[in-house]
């Protein structure tokens, strides 16, 4: 479509332009609107003190909407975060406030960060990390097709977490896991046990996808560990890791229903 051109009288082009002049010269100008706040370039959880998980319960209340008051979230789509290491949480907030971190659920989660000290990142973390972590069921409908076939559907899973593929290059999970899926805090390896299978099957393919990559360098190993994975073998490691959990903790609540039994 064309532009109209419009043109204007020279004589109401000088009228226009010297109210324009005077207006200038007498009306007080508007101060400026206060700068835009961005997120921080660099958030350094070095310089902070251990978590106070009392300080983080505090500061969960927004938390539990989306990750349950525990942290054992009621809805699949958004991750357990019971029982996960303080490290690993600390971390995970201040790459997202500092928009090293953009995948997945990200964008939801920004508002809540944003305004995070790193103190506040560690006190959540401390908070989180003494909960216990919920679980589920692992699926253990019979394969009826392809390279494992006969076996069930869990064992998939259990197979790779377990022993890994040497020959594919995809070590056992359980090497920085742990056999309970437990996790690591040195190195800030995640709780994975009793994590939703949606969740966890849902960042294995974004791990696959190189959709990660900012958060190096734990992105850059399991973009590796994941790239060969089939989905069918995703799908079974994440299935197993919804069921897997520390025996100690059916012990645990067993004997805490013994004792408020009446």
């Amino acid at each position: 479509m064309r532009h109209a051109r419009v043109l204007v009288p020279a004589a109401l082009a000088a009228c226009i332009l010297a109210a324009v002049a005077l207006a200038q010269s007498t009306v007080t100008p508007v101060p400026d609107n206060e700068p835009v706040r961005t997120l921080p370039l660099e958030i350094d959880l070095a310089k902070t003190d251990w978590g106070d998980p009392a300080a983080g319960q505090a500061k969960a209340a927004v938390c539990a909407a989306c990750h349950g008051v525990d942290g054992n979230s009621p809805i699949e789509m958004y991750p357990r975060i019971a029982g996960q290491s303080e490290r690993y949480i600390a971390h995970q907030l201040a790459l997202m406030a500092n928009g090293q971190r953009s995948d997945g659920m990200v964008a939801v989660m920004l508002p809540f960060v944003q305004d995070l000290t790193a103190q506040d990142m560690r006190d959540l973390g401390a908070w989180f990390a003494t909960q216990r972590a919920g679980s589920g069921l692992a699926d253990d409908a019979e394969v009826d097709e392809g390279p494992y076939a006969g076996m069930k559907f869990y064992e998939i899973g259990q197979k790779l977490y377990r022993g890994g593929d040497p020959a594919r290059g995809v070590p056992a999970c359980m090497a920085c896991h742990g056999p309970t899926g437990a996790g690591n805090p040195g190195p800030a390896y995640p709780h994975l046990g009793g994590q939703y299978a949606a969740y966890t099957a849902r960042r294995l393919q974004e791990y696959q996808a190189g959709a990660m990559g900012a958060d190096q360098p734990l992105a850059a190993i399991m973009a590796q560990v994941a790239k060969p994975l089939t989905e069918q073998e995703i799908q079974g490691l994440a299935s197993y890791l919804q069921g897997l959990h520390d025996r100690a903790d059916d012990e645990a609540a067993a004997a805490q229903e013994r004792a408020q039994a009446p």
